[in-house]
């Protein structure tokens, strides 16, 4: 399987669009020795290289070249064109929020697994929906969609250190440094709006742990990787810096980025395309098209009075206002952080409000999708790196947390392609383990490529002589979370 494929054009070598009279025009110091020898000719040379000779070509139809980002064809057709990914970094407790353990709670203050302490969850589980999905007393408003959500039960990772587990579910590798699931997104399906950035990470705040590397394309194309965006800004252009030149027209930045693009297909059809440069110059596109509507896709004032209460003022309430304003205008991946899941001491007050920060703001998001009819072509996720233990955790005692475990967690599924009111997989009596139907990151990223319709086995690229893929060489569809 060759990275064409999957449609990728970064190994083609033609000098697409420019003439080949002008490519005569720009010479490697090599060919232009070979050509003038020690003749007269050079005496042309100044005239054969001035520039205003390459602005004056016409222009492609619509301006800037089709680019690595425009729209392609998925392997096979799929339920979402568009992902949600929220992630709740530093890794929720699924015992006191999707998976209820009623034994953990009758055992609780008592000796389990050899000295430790079980500690049941201090949260009620209640059914909801005709599906009578149980969900915690922490997301109730969330659980109103219940009938809408598929919850993995049965989540299990690798390791349970927090920055190592958090860039394995954002890049399905512990070791080399391999491109998130987000550049994999775009660089298999493009995306709709040539405006704005195809991936776009939302942040409130610092960088998450593990950094760029959560949204970093590595070996893939730069242009595929992630744009972060720091959402505490107190107005859009802070948001997005630097987005306006406030010094040339749209018309003349048109011309010279139509120029510098001439230089580099000549630079690449005489000699070779540079990764680097490629994406340097595709990041000016990007960042010129985006004058025209990024400043109004992150408006959210734009939104009305009703909306925007619906979503809530707290900083994930405007981060999934922003999330459902970009997928509607056509960005492919949008990935929201929302922090501060570590909970080794005072889990009853501490998970309560960072479950509170993201429950509304979720359940409006969920809502709106579908009330604009996107949430059929929208797939939500929600989930962390690793979940917590049944036991006290040592630090802290007297006002209990839980300790990390790899072992078991849930992931909530909602949208395109999803089956709703599912519950898949189980862990075992103490939420200690997963045991039924178990579910490792690769499967988990396979069944989200699988609803955005691309195979996991075939979105591939060639690096270092071998083809490498999101999921390495495992991962299985969960065919039973799937319509």
């Amino acid at each position: 399987m060759t990275p064409h494929d999957v449609h990728s054009s970064h190994h083609e070598t033609e000098c697409h669009g420019v003439s080949t009279d002008l490519a005569d025009y720009f010479l490697t110091r090599r060919q232009l020795i070979g050509r003038i020898g020690m003749g007269m000719g050079a005496l042309a040379l100044p005239h054969l290289l001035d520039p205003r000779d390459l602005v004056a070509a016409p222009a492609k139809a619509g301006g800037a070249p089709k680019g690595p980002l425009s729209p392609k064809a998925p392997h096979f057709a799929g339920k979402a064109k568009a992902v949600i990914h929220i992630f709740a970094q530093g890794a929720p407790s699924h015992i006191d929020t999707w998976d209820p353990k009623p034994m953990l709670t009758r055992m609780d203050g008592k000796a389990i697994q050899g000295k430790e302490i079980a500690l049941g969850s201090p949260f009620t589980f209640s059914k909801y929906g005709q599906s009578g999905l149980e969900v915690s007393s922490v997301f109730a408003k969330t659980a109103a969609h219940a009938d809408d959500l598929a919850v993995i039960r049965s989540m299990w990772t690798d390791i349970p250190a927090h920055e190592v587990a958090t860039v394995f579910m954002n890049t399905g590798s512990l070791r080399l440094a391999k491109p998130s699931m987000g550049s994999w997104l775009v660089y298999g399906l493009g995306t709709e709006n040539q405006n704005l950035p195809g991936f776009i990470a939302l942040r409130s705040g610092n960088l998450p742990l593990g950094g760029a590397m959560n949204y970093q394309s590595a070996f893939l194309p730069g242009v595929f990787q992630g744009t972060s965006i720091d959402t505490r800004a107190p107005s859009v252009p802070q948001m997005i810096q630097n987005i306006r030149n406030s010094y040339l027209s749209g018309k003349e930045q048109r011309r010279q980025l139509d120029f510098v693009h001439q230089l580099n297909e000549l630079h690449a059809h005489n000699l070779q395309r540079d990764a680097a440069l490629e994406t340097r110059l595709e990041s000016y596109e990007i960042a010129f098209r985006m004058q025209a509507e990024a400043m109004d896709a992150f408006d959210i004032n734009k939104e009305s009075a009703e909306t925007r209460a619906a979503y809530g003022s707290t900083d994930q309430g405007k981060q999934l206002l922003l999330a459902r304003r970009l997928v509607e205008r056509g960005v492919r991946v949008v990935q929201v952080w929302h922090n501060g899941w570590d909970h080794h001491q005072q889990l009853q007050t501490r998970l309560a409000q960072k479950a509170g920060e993201i429950d509304g703001p979720l359940s409006a998001l969920l809502s709106d999708l579908k009330q604009r009819g996107l949430l059929d072509s929208t797939l939500v996720v929600w989930g962390g790196e690793f979940g917590r233990k049944s036991t006290r955790d040592r630090n802290g005692y007297d006002v209990p947390g839980r300790d990390h475990n790899a072992r078991a967690f849930s992931v909530v599924l909602a949208g395109g392609g999803i089956k709703g009111g599912t519950v898949h997989g189980a862990t075992d009596e103490f939420g200690s383990a997963a045991v039924q139907d178990k579910v490792h990151p690769h499967d988990l990223h396979a069944t989200i490529l699988h609803c955005m319709g691309l195979d996991h086995e075939k979105l591939t690229y060639r690096f270092n002589g071998r083809d490498f893929r999101l999921t390495d060489v495992a991962g299985n569809v969960v065919k039973p979370v799937l319509t």
